[in-house]
């Protein structure tokens, strides 16, 4: 059966001193080259998608176990590892913090250019719409602000992001997978841990696709579905937005890019420029009203150390160790690669080697 979730983690300060992230990139490549050596590429963009995985392998790679840092650093790592070696698995990775994120469309259409894979416009297309889903269509009251997608030259793909509640400290981060993805707009995550839920405008709920289709009606009806809105807006009975709270001449805007547009699905919706979280907020609202669709309020939320951690917790990073653990892997890659698979399996036995080490 399919999971949906994500991951809270509380925000701590300092991050990686850069000998420890260069060391954390040059051990990701060597776990990347033995996992598509020994599993196949796939099997990297399923892990990476498992936020339990995830977390484990942030600390393995010596961060902290449960700081927000582990997300944007081991993809950062990840990231800067496949520079070296994407090509040679076949594993390609955009995106990345801040600013960086907005410009994950351009990177992966060069990247697909780079290495011939196509337009990469269907890659675009699944970046945008996790995006969006997870800034605008889950509202839990944390702001996006990191996204990352990794995807192979078949186009599979995964996609980790993560927000941030500043008020209360803490970060949720978003797992996505293309496998098996059945639809954007309905239960579409991967997998999650948290240790908090929350009262959640979840517009991706299983349960809320009468919801979903009357806000698809509203947004296509023009005048109309813009005079529904503002009524509704003005009772009394609403989920936290007034019609004091949107721009009018912003919402009569959406109204009519919505309505030229002649949207086809929910997902030409939230692709909608300007049809962000207050708006589509409001559309929910007016859709509960207007015609007897149920919004969801469920939060669709539902860790192993190696290396130890960057500010010395659970203890110190032991370099010995660390650069003993890279040579393993970089001896099992270069055997693998010429037939020796049997190595494969000392990779399996890697904490007796640590011990060994030690």
């Amino acid at each position: 059966m399919r999971r949906t979730g994500y991951a809270e983690l509380p925000l701590h300060t300092g991050k990686a001193p850069r000998w420890l992230f260069e060391k954390m990139r040059e051990l990701a490549r060597e776990i990347l080259m033995v996992m598509a050596i020994e599993h196949g590429v796939s099997e990297i963009l399923k892990r990476l998608s498992d936020p339990f995985w995830f977390q484990a392998l942030g600390c393995l790679l010596g961060f902290d176990w449960h700081s927000s840092g582990l997300t944007t650093t081991t993809t950062a790592a990840l990231k800067d590892a496949l520079r070296n070696v994407g090509k040679e698995i076949g594993v390609f990775a955009a995106g990345g913090k801040g600013k960086t994120a907005l410009k994950t469309p351009e990177e992966i259409a060069r990247i697909c250019d780079v290495h011939g894979i196509g337009s990469g416009d269907l890659l675009i297309r699944a970046s945008r719409l996790s995006s969006k889903v997870d800034a605008s269509a889950v509202q839990d009251g944390f702001s996006l602000y990191h996204h990352t997608i990794f995807f192979t030259a078949l186009g599979d793909w995964c996609v980790i992001q993560q927000g941030m509640d500043e008020t209360k400290g803490m970060a949720r981060r978003y797992h996505w997978l293309s496998e098996d993805l059945r639809s954007f707009c309905c239960e579409p995550h991967k997998a999650v841990c948290c240790d908090e839920k929350r009262k959640v405008l979840n517009l991706v709920a299983e349960e809320a696709e009468e919801n979903r289709r009357a806000m698809l009606e509203l947004a296509s009806s023009g005048d109309k579905g813009l005079a529904e809105v503002e009524l509704a807006l003005r009772l009394p009975s609403r989920h936290g937005i007034s019609l004091s709270d949107i721009d009018p001449k912003k919402l009569k805007k959406v109204f009519l890019e919505t309505y030229e547009r002649r949207l086809d699905s929910f997902e030409d919706l939230l692709l909608t420029k300007g049809a962000g979280a207050k708006f589509l907020r409001a559309l929910s609202l007016t859709a509960e009203l207007v015609y007897g669709s149920p919004v969801s309020f469920r939060d669709p939320a539902r860790f192993s150390f190696a290396h130890g951690g960057k500010d010395g917790h659970p203890y110190p990073v032991s370099i010995k160790i660390y650069k003993h653990t890279i040579e393993v892997l970089k001896e099992v890659v270069s055997k693998a690669k010429i037939g020796h698979y049997d190595k494969l399996k000392a990779f399996r036995r890697l904490t007796k080697l640590e011990e060994g080490a030690a």
